[in-house]
């Protein structure tokens, strides 16, 4: 049964990799025992609540206070209803250095609800296999910690980096396979007669109220890459008269359409 939402402190949110249910009781993993027992002090009846992404929060109350597996006592699930009601994608070009984790995090916080890095032209950072598989692990670590931070409920997909150009065709044959409108597509790009304010309510374009918003790298996108996309149907914006950094322009625009169509 799941009962009216629940305000708990937001510091005491732990993410559990399993199912929960009401009345049982689980012990947590290494990592969630440490970070409660150590980082966050808490003792024996000490409430936290739990969350591992079906879009419930359990309120629980602390068991066993071993800092390697601590046990707790879980209660009825929560129903916080906490996800934004547009659904915001986003295609973040690889920034270089570690300016993704800042990305990733801040993007979740703002409500997105998936992201696909990719690999530009441009992109100055280049993964073989192995860096990409610890990059998506780290990066899908810092997803669930931002979910516990700003108190999200499912965790947003981060899927593997891919070619940008492939991607665009990709999935331009797929919406057409499937005859899938889904969502409306926009490329954020200085040279975009279109500015952000000037779009219209999504839900005038598709039904679902979703948006696709694709982001450059530091350099942006190049002029063939730009062609592709708007041969693919993404629809050229910018955000005004100054340029952005490629960490701050996403950032800026999802917040920008959060707050004239989402829940901002």
């Amino acid at each position: 049964m799941v009962n009216d939402p629940l305000t708990l402190d937001p510091m005491t949110r732990l993410f559990f990799a399993g199912p929960l249910a009401a009345d049982t009781t689980i012990q947590l993993d290494n990592d969630a025992s440490h970070h409660a027992l150590r980082v966050l002090r808490l003792g024996r009846g000490d409430p936290i609540e739990l969350f591992n992404g079906d879009g419930l929060r359990y309120p629980a109350t602390l068991l066993d206070t071993d800092a390697r597996a601590a046990s707790v006592q879980i209660g009825s699930p929560v129903e916080a209803c906490t996800d934004s009601p547009l659904r915001l994608k986003l295609a973040q070009a690889l920034p270089s250095g570690d300016k993704m984790d800042w990305v990733v995090e801040k993007a979740i916080e703002l409500g997105v609800h998936s992201i696909q890095p990719l690999l530009s032209s441009r992109s100055i950072l280049r993964l073989d296999a192995s860096r990409t598989e610890k990059r998506l692990a780290h990066w899908r670590r810092i997803a669930i910690a931002a979910c516990m931070q700003c108190g999200r409920d499912r965790v947003p997909e981060i899927s593997a980096p891919v070619d940008l150009s492939r991607w665009l065709i990709d999935r331009r044959r797929v919406a057409q396979q499937q005859a899938d409108l889904s969502s409306a597509d926009f490329m954020l790009s200085p040279r975009g007669s279109t500015l952000l304010r000037e779009i219209v309510n999504p839900s005038s374009l598709i039904p679902q109220s979703a948006i696709c918003l694709l982001v450059g790298p530091e350099a942006g996108l190049s002029e063939q890459e730009e062609s592709l996309a708007i041969e693919c149907g993404w629809i050229p914006v910018r955000l005004g008269p100054r340029i952005l950094r490629t960490e701050t322009a996403g950032l800026a625009a999802l917040a920008a359409l959060q707050a004239r169509f989402g829940d901002l």
